[in-house]
């Protein structure tokens, strides 16, 4: 019993160091094994994930193929969908309007706005969402859930440990570069993926700790499902450099049909005025009518894709699919179904590149490359101009084809669709031109990104100590003997703290000390006139460290597991300069940890920048 209480309070001292350390930056191998633990959980939860929607799957759909939704009965291919889309709006119905925000615009909300806490609520609602809506057959993808549940892997590790706010934030980000590693065993596209779509920046010090992660979940899901891509690329070659001129083409109706699809689900995300789950049934029901001519659009079409790069599907029904998918992910997608949309915009870019591919061959034999080459083109530019994310999707596609020759056209095509839909129409992000138009708009500058990288333990001051309003002059010197910077006075008359520069104090008890000087009698003065002089003037009265002549600054605490752009927050809103850290001990008692001050902010930004 001894020996089990030493070792609790061992692992409760070095979690209160870890802790500690983190919050000043200075933990770069404590992170790295916690992205670890990340990336491991979030493998684990990824494969789960997988294993829920496809096992049953592979139970009733022909051949025991999990996507296999084409061999189907017409009339059993027709009620999946509507049966999924009941299920979904008797789900939402129950649920509060909060509960209901999925998926990676969920991830981007909370990253900004809370610091990165998601909730186990969330992830599970995410979970079973999206399962009813992929086995039913809906159009939609499972790696924006995945990302969802990834982050919230990652913060939920965090938020257990009780780390500091700076921490969970990379841990957020560690959760989403396994979720997409695990997903499409892709390790480097989900590093790129976490820090050009989820955090927004690029950092050495972010770098290590997502690196270890996607490594992690990546090494889970090969465990499960071995070593082999989401899809089967054959190898591909560019065949001349003539092709460089079509190649561009690609890149501009690529980025064309970006610019349709992110404006297709912005238009009937706009439209509210029917309720969330009669949009799922109707959703539901246009998925059941377009699934019976066009099976191939029913679920997530990996397998469509797959027949796309071998060359089996033809030009007319790669126009086809490409035409359902578009349509029906972006009704999917607008009403709030809970699915992704980098799925999609996968299958959408591969459909349009096998029939831009398919096409050119017909025209120009003797320089097209092969269809799967074009398929990949369209995959990555896609992916690219629907998430701004070019160099996410350039890797990506060279992790898929593991083939270098790929980089070149697939620069070439990522770049002109970009250009395409974000200079020349002014697309953004589909995630951030959706949260813009839910009137959320992200503080991303170079300021915020620095704040919110440090947590308040890194530049507040410990050079403080406390005294009550009143206190004698005897306890005012023995405070000030200590060499502290700052005096926090507890006035119990307004139950608050504020903080008061030493200096000031020391400039007060030398002005008392200076007076009782002065009344001391010279030699040949009348020592009798002295000691009548007015009690007033007794230097012996209490200080009243609120009513002296001081700098005095009101104050307000902020958490020691807050970042500095929450403290900076803090004194905007609470109209004040100064903060006190404090850091609860037990529950419902706090201890005060340091000062921190608007002018430590402004010089820990000049210092850094």
């Amino acid at each position: 019993m001894q020996a089990s209480k030493h070792t609790l309070g061992w692992l409760r001292t070095r979690l209160i160091s870890l802790r500690q350390r983190l919050a000043l930056s200075d933990a770069p191998i404590q992170l790295a094994a916690l992205a670890a633990i990340s990336g491991l959980v979030t493998g684990l939860v990824i494969c789960a994930f997988r294993y829920v929607v496809e096992a049953p799957l592979a139970q009733v759909l022909p051949r025991g193929d999990p996507e296999n939704f084409e061999e189907l009965g017409a009339e059993v291919r027709a009620v999946f969908p509507v049966v999924g889309a009941v299920l979904l709006a008797l789900m939402f119905t129950r649920l509060q309007a909060a509960d209901r925000r999925m998926g990676v615009l969920h991830v981007l909300e909370r990253l900004n706005f809370h610091q990165g806490y998601l909730t186990l609520r969330s992830a599970l609602l995410q979970f079973i969402g999206n399962t009813i809506a992929l086995f039913s057959g809906q159009s939609v993808g499972r790696e924006g859930p995945a990302v969802h549940l990834g982050a919230a892997s990652g913060s939920l590790v965090g938020q257990w440990l009780e780390l500091p706010n700076n921490s969970i934030r990379t841990l957020v980000g560690c959760g989403t570069a396994a979720a997409i590693a695990a997903a499409f065993n892709t390790p480097m596209a989900g590093v790129i993926f976490a820090m050009e779509v989820i955090l927004m920046e690029y950092t050495i010090a972010g770098f290590l700790p997502i690196m270890v992660a996607a490594v992690s979940g990546a090494v889970v899901s090969q465990f499960f499902y071995g070593g082999d891509p989401v899809f089967l690329v054959p190898e591909i070659l560019m065949r001349s450099q003539w092709e460089l001129p079509y190649i561009a083409f690609i890149g501009v109706v690529i980025g064309l049909l970006a610019v349709l699809f992110m404006r297709t689900v912005r238009t009937v995300a706009g439209h509210q005025e029917i309720a969330a789950p009669w949009r799922f049934v109707l959703v539901g029901l246009l998925t059941s009518a377009t699934g019976w001519l066009v099976p191939e659009v029913l679920g997530m079409s990996y397998d469509t894709v797959n027949h796309a790069l071998l060359g089996d599907l033809g030009f007319w029904l790669l126009v086809s699919v490409l035409a359902a998918k578009l349509l029906l992910s972006a009704l999917a997608v607008g009403v709030g179904m809970p699915g992704g949309l980098i799925g999609p915009s996968l299958v959408i870019g591969a459909t349009a590149g096998g029939a831009l591919g398919t096409a050119g061959a017909a025209i120009a034999p003797d320089f097209a490359s092969s269809t799967g080459f074009y398929v990949m083109l369209g995959m990555g530019g896609m992916m690219a101009a629907v998430l701004n994310a070019p160099l996410a999707a350039l890797v990506a596609l060279l992790e898929l084809t593991r083939n270098p020759e790929i980089i070149l056209p697939g620069m070439l095509t990522i770049a002109i669709a970009n250009l395409t839909a974000g200079d020349f129409f002014g697309e953004k992000s589909i995630f951030l031109s959706q949260l813009e138009q839910q009137g959320v708009s992200l503080r991303n500058n170079p300021l915020v990104q620095m704040l919110r990288r440090s947590a308040v333990a890194r530049v507040m001051s410990r050079s403080y100590c406390r005294l009550s309003a009143q206190v004698s002059i005897q306890e005012a010197q023995k405070a000030l003997e200590s060499g502290e910077r700052w005096i926090l006075v507890e006035d119990d008359s307004a139950n608050k703290l504020a903080l008061l520069p030493a200096s000031d104090l020391a400039s007060h008890v030398l002005s008392l000390e200076e007076r009782k000087q002065s009344r001391k009698p010279a030699e040949g003065d009348d020592k009798e006139a002295v000691a009548a002089a007015p009690a007033e003037t007794e230097p012996a009265s209490p200080i009243d460290l609120m009513a002296i002549p001081a700098r005095r600054q009101d104050t307000h605490p902020v958490h020691f597991r807050a970042t500095l752009q929450e403290a900076l927050d803090t004194m905007d809103e609470k109209k004040v300069d100064a903060l006190y850290v404090i850091r609860n001990d037990a529950p419902m008692i706090s201890t005060v940890q340091g000062i921190l001050t608007r002018e430590d902010l402004e010089n820990f930004y000049r210092y850094r920048r």
